[in-house]
């Protein structure tokens, strides 16, 4: 009797780009933390609309405050989160599904404010275990890398002779 093998874990760098393709998000900075249990996403001005939902804005580029998505989504759970700094804190937890490079999975995440954090998107454990191989010396590894902007170069001008007065 032949026994089935599960597929071996994709090898991912300690950051990758990752869309949310039903909030229509699209190549947001991640930081995969072993560290974390759950995962995290920035967001802004969270009020609950109903019963168990949410509307919040995603800020997508930590320079780009204009750069936003405004997203409603049902709340999964609310929680106590331990973060780095070690004060406990209140989340809201929201599932999606997400794609990192050729997966795509439904994952739950915490909302919280991550303004004074590089990365928009902290991917934990639990979105990782069994599917992932963190290789931390690399980053990108299943992200098409877009094509860097060339610049023009620009014309020589020669300097205009300045004209003698007669």
């Amino acid at each position: 009797m032949a026994t089935l093998s599960a597929a071996p874990p994709l090898v991912i760098g300690f950051a990758e780009y990752v869309d949310i393709p039903e909030w229509h998000i699209s190549r947001l900075r991640a930081k995969v933390d072993t560290g974390a249990r759950s995962s995290a996403l920035h967001v802004e001005n969270i009020r609950e609309v109903g019963k168990e939902r949410v509307r919040f804005e995603v800020r997508l580029h930590r320079r780009h405050e204009d750069r936003r998505v405004i997203v409603e989504a049902a709340v999964t759970r609310r929680s106590r989160v331990k973060p780095s700094n070690g004060m406990l804190a209140w989340r809201y937890f929201v599932a999606a599904r997400v794609k990192i490079g050729p997966f795509e999975d439904e994952i739950e995440m915490s909302l919280f404010d991550r303004q004074h954090m590089i990365f928009r998107m902290l991917i934990g454990r639990s979105a990782l275990s069994r599917r992932f191989l963190v290789d931390v010396s690399k980053r990108y590894v299943l992200s098409k890398r877009r094509r860097p902007k060339t610049r023009k170069a620009k014309k020589k001008t020669k300097p205009k002779e300045a004209e003698s007065s007669q």
